[in-house]
């Protein structure tokens, strides 16, 4: 089952790659100016978004569900690299350097996949997709109060473990929808 859910979860983060990577060619790294709360802030508005639609049964807004968990997915990755590019002021940023740097945090998900689904077995195929928005959310939550205690936590894991469990969720849910 283990081989099943690598190829699907690289299938679906090809294409959140390949939207991440056309968006720095036309942006370039805007991103950089952005604080981690700000970042935990545009996750939180897409996390949202997709709990309105799921409880309203309805949309205003043409922009489905799967690119909003696409944008938690990138949104992650823009979090996990400025947490490694604190100490460097560069603001503009290649979209070759971009692209290796996105792929080694990817790498270092897919560890945590391997690991979580050998000790969990894969309950998440099991979870309704709702449950999966609303731990996306919970995940939030901890993270914005880690972030107001100025990172300080007294047993939790720490942002960045937040930030890599919304990933794999957020993964977990494009793949159940057939992504």
């Amino acid at each position: 089952m283990i081989n099943q859910t690598l190829q699907e979860y690289n299938k679906v983060i090809a294409v959140c790659r390949d939207t991440f990577v056309k968006k720095t060619k036309d942006y370039g790294t805007a991103w950089r100016v952005l604080r981690l709360p700000s970042i935990t802030d545009q996750i939180f508005i897409k996390a949202q978004r997709i709990r309105s639609i799921q409880e309203k049964g309805v949309q205003r807004v043409e922009e489905d569900i799967t690119s909003e968990f696409v944008g938690i997915i990138n949104y992650c990755v823009i979090a996990l690299m400025q947490m490694h590019l604190l100490n460097n002021p560069e603001m503009n940023l290649s979209a070759e350097e971009v692209e290796q740097m996105y792929n080694r945090e990817i790498e270092q998900n897919i560890e945590l996949l391997e690991n979580k689904n050998h000790d969990y077995g894969e309950a998440w195929r099991d979870m309704r997709i709702t449950s999966i928005t609303d731990i996306i959310l919970m995940k939030l939550h901890r993270t914005k109060q880690i972030e107001d205690n100025q990172g300080q936590t007294l047993i939790s894991e720490g942002v960045e473990a937040n930030y890599r469990d919304m990933i794999n969720y957020a993964v977990f849910v494009l793949i159940k929808l057939g992504f």
